[in-house]
Formats: structure tokens, C-alpha cells, sequence
């Protein structure tokens, strides 16, 4: 790193503010640097330098990047597990909700490219403790309350299959096209919402009951 850097870096140390907003600025920060470095490549100090902090002033917030790892992922899935239960909460049929967790999860991950890599395109051996565990646990939680509205749409008689392998099947389609478009952004893709919607309705046309 050059004096002028150094001094630049030096020169946007922030002053101490609201604990809650530092924490959000550092957690945003690292996505980014664990996207573009990758967990090993990413470090305190580069975590630090973007948000205008002291490595020492970060510690105050997190005990070290696998705790700001953990907490991306905790926040990712709750967020997600949220908009589920707000899905949830409307009054509809099952079909109907399927239909809007799939909408509301494909568009999560439209809206947070850098939570969505890290929280379903980072390999396991990446995820370190803590991570591992949300993603195991909150993930799970994210898919059985998907899985359950499959089965009601299953009671009903409008699933072809098994309701477990047509919940895994609907939920590998959203993530195909989600982190494909992610990953491939410089690929020739159609106007993202026909892309989105011409998946959607050829899944649920292939695996439901007319």
C-alpha cells in the first residue's frame, strides 16, 4: 500500500457512531470483499479499509470474519424466512403461494447478488463454524416452510409427484436462474422478468395438475 493510500485511508477514519448502522456498513463492506476475495482472501484489515475504520475499531463489532460471515448468513435467511411468512400470511390458495415464494426468493436474490453467492454459492468448505450452521439450520427451516405449501397444494390434488421431490425440483429452478444471471451477467439473457416468468410458469405447468 502507497503513503498517499495509506494517508487516504487514514484520512476517511469515521468517527465512532451508532453501533447498529457501523455494524450494517461493516457487513455490507465484507459481502463484497468475500465475493471478490473469497472467505481466505478476504481480511479484517480489507474489511476495515472499505468501511473507513481501524482494524482495531472493527474488532469492536465482530470477533473476527467468520463471526461477519455467520451474521450475513443469519440475516440472509431471515430475511428470506420472512418474506415467506408474510407469503404465507395472505389469503390464497397453495398454487398461488408456491408461486409467490418462488417470486419473492428469485427476486431476493435479484435484489442481494453478493448475501445470495455467499449464502448458496459458496462451497461448504468455505462456510466456516458458525456460517455452516445457519445455513444448515435457517436453510432448512427456509425450505420446509416451502416444502409444507407444496404438500397443501398436494392435498388438494394439484401436484403431479412426490411433494418433496416437486419442492426440490421448483426450488432448483429458481436458484438455476437466479445464479446463473449472477454469474454469467455479460451472457445474451432475454428482458430478466420474461426469463423469470417463463421459467415459473413452465415448472409449475410441468409439475402441477391443470
Amino acid at each position: 500500500m502507497s503513503a498517499e493510500t495509506t494517508a487516504t485511508s487514514r484520512s476517511t477514519r469515521k468517527p465512532k457512531g451508532e453501533g447498529h448502522e457501523r455494524r450494517a456498513e461493516i457487513l455490507a463492506a465484507a459481502e463484497r470483499i468475500f465475493v471478490e476475495h473469497g472467505y481466505e482472501g478476504a481480511t479484517i484489515r480489507k474489511i476495515a479499509d472499505e468501511v473507513g475504520l481501524s482494524s482495531t475499531a472493527l474488532y469492536m463489532h465482530f470477533a473476527d470474519k467468520g463471526e461477519i460471515l455467520q451474521e450475513i448468513c443469519k440475516q440472509t435467511f431471515t430475511a428470506l424466512l420472512e418474506a415467506n411468512s408474510a407469503v404465507v400470511s395472505e389469503p390464497s390458495t397453495p398454487v398461488e403461494r408456491m408461486r409467490r415464494m418462488m417470486r419473492a426468493y428469485i427476486d431476493f436474490g435479484f435484489d442481494n447478488p453478493n448475501a445470495y453467492r455467499l449464502v448458496y454459492m459458496t462451497r461448504p468448505l468455505e462456510l466456516r463454524e458458525g456460517a455452516q450452521d445457519a445455513a444448515r439450520e435457517m436453510g432448512g427451516a427456509l425450505f420446509r416452510s416451502f416444502q409444507e405449501v407444496v404438500e397443501a397444494a398436494a392435498a388438494e390434488g394439484h401436484v403431479r409427484g412426490d411433494p418433496k421431490a416437486t419442492a426440490q425440483a421448483l426450488w432448483a429452478g429458481g436458484h438455476g436462474v437466479v445464479s446463473l444471471i449472477i454469474a454469467k451477467p455479460y451472457f445474451d439473457w432475454v428482458e430478466r422478468e420474461t426469463l423469470v416468468d417463463t421459467l415459473l410458469e413452465g415448472l409449475l405447468a410441468g409439475l402441477l395438475k391443470s
